[in-house]
């Protein structure tokens, strides 16, 4: 082969080696951007969307205006920052003055609409309060305190009254409560007729009104149960003032609510027999009182049957000490629903007790029976499961009957009127307790209800915020300042 064909065929050598390498190195490329393009779309993360929405709508405008005077619209439209819906408008939403026929509230994309169908009043001044019931779509956040105002006439009515209303008979709060203005000052009216003004209660038990017009009042706290917004049913709760409200002085008011007739309800009765099946089973079952098989030494031992007893004879039950060898003296009784054993003792403390109970010591009104002996091991308590409570009153005042109650699961567990201003009371039930003091006006030891006819207030119960927690084997102190309370 010659030199000069030696060279071209090394040039072209070259040119080839040149294409070759500039198509793989294209290739490559395209391998590696198709590579990381795969790899990335297996791996990938949906987006986050940024953080959540944690703010309620915003109103940007209002047609007609906020607090418009001379008002001769028949529709209200506001405007928000985002999509919006109503949440129950029909309770949530109230209006002041009352109307005969309530608004139509209705929202639709970033606006809520208010279509009035009264014929609304000369020289009045309209509140509309929303009660928490615009939210938005996305995140269901609520705007609290939305309301609108307007007047019919040259001016906005300015008045307040604020206030609390408070359940008397166990000094707590009930926000489900409305509180209500009534212009006829007949006692009557409240029974008879809807009121002029209209709000709700806070969580806390407070109350505003707002936008008043000036004048005399009669002012009530109610149970609506049946939503007509009258006291027109002795199950529902009320409060009322003794004497009339002055409206244009800017003051607060106390109200104590209270059911008149305050009996408690029956509980159902319940079959023991399922729907189309026979219960075979006739055993009479006992419940008893025991904590943790322990027997509380200040209190009896109960048992306890579903169906009142038929047939019971007490000398089937008899009570030894561990060894069978000493019976114990006791009383046996039952109780007004004929359903409780109850077995009273002086109870030692960390005693081991036997109780033997024969069979056919009872039956029920089901023809249900005891069947078998048995005999049921326990003990008493001991003075170290229990906890001392050491009290400190301060600005006792024997005129108002103070009377301390401590209650556990809304049931009395202790009470004790105040005439003294420190007391130690031992062998108290550790846990959690509600402590309260009542106001005992007649000194028969317990709350009684008010009557709204003959103008007699309830006794005034005031509950402690927090519960107080009784520790065992230990002194628990607890200061109560009766000036505090009243």
């Amino acid at each position: 082969m010659t030199k000069a064909k030696s060279k071209i065929l090394t040039y072209k050598s070259r040119e080839f080696i040149s294409d070759y390498f500039y198509i793989f190195m294209n290739r490559f490329l395209f391998f590696i951007i198709i590579s990381i393009i795969t790899f990335g779309c297996g791996q990938q993360v949906p987006p986050t969307g940024g953080p959540k929405d944690t703010l309620p709508p915003k109103m940007l405008m209002a047609l007609p205006d906020y607090k418009t005077t001379q008002f001769k619209s028949d529709k209200i439209i506001l405007t928000f920052d985002e999509y919006v819906t109503l949440d129950n408008p029909f309770e949530k939403v109230t209006f002041s003055p009352l109307p005969k026929y309530n608004p139509i509230v209705e929202s639709k994309l970033k606006t809520v609409s208010i279509k009035i169908k009264d014929t609304l009043e000369e020289n009045t001044t309209y509140h509309i309060d929303f009660g928490g019931a615009v939210k938005d779509i996305n995140e269901n956040n609520v705007l609290n305190n939305l309301t609108y105002t307007f007047s019919t006439g040259n001016y906005i009515d300015s008045a307040f009254l604020g206030g609390k209303v408070i359940i008397a008979q166990t000094g707590k709060t009930d926000s489900t409560l409305i509180v209500v203005l009534h212009r006829n000052l007949y006692d009557s009216a409240v029974a008879k007729e809807k009121p002029r003004y209209i709000t709700k209660l806070k969580g806390d038990g407070s109350f505003l009104f707002s936008n008043l017009k000036p004048g005399t009042y009669n002012l009530f706290a109610l149970k609506d149960n049946d939503g007509g917004k009258k006291y027109d049913q002795v199950n529902e709760l009320i409060g009322f003032l003794n004497t009339p409200v002055e409206i244009g002085k800017d003051s607060t008011a106390l109200l104590y609510a209270f059911e008149q007739f305050n009996e408690p309800i029956p509980p159902r009765r319940l079959s023991s027999v399922s729907a189309g099946k026979k219960d075979d089973d006739k055993r009479l079952r006992l419940l008893n009182s025991l904590d943790a098989n322990k027997q509380d030494i200040l209190t009896d031992l109960i048992f306890t049957s579903t169906h009142p007893f038929k047939n019971f004879d007490s000398s089937k039950i008899r009570l030894y000490d561990k060894q069978f060898k000493t019976a114990q003296p006791i009383k046996i009784s039952r109780d007004s629903t004929n359903k409780k054993i109850i077995i009273s003792n002086k109870w030692g403390e960390g005693v081991d007790y036997s109780l033997v109970i024969e069979k056919d010591v009872a039956s029920d009104t089901l023809d249900n029976k005891y069947l078998k002996t048995d005999t049921i091991s326990f003990s008493s308590k001991r003075a170290a499961d229990y906890g001392t409570v050491k009290i400190k009153i301060e600005n006792l005042d024997s005129t108002l009957n103070a009377v301390l109650i401590l209650k556990q699961q809304e049931k009395i567990y202790y009470q004790q009127q105040l005439m003294q201003k420190n007391y130690s009371i031992p062998l108290i039930l550790p846990g959690d307790y509600e402590i309260s003091v009542l106001f005992d006006s007649n000194k028969n030891g317990k709350w009684d209800t008010g009557n709204y006819w003959k103008k007699i207030q309830p006794e005034k119960v005031v509950s402690r915020k927090e519960t107080f927690n009784i520790r065992p084997n230990w002194e628990n102190e607890l200061t109560i300042d009766i000036s505090a309370l009243k």
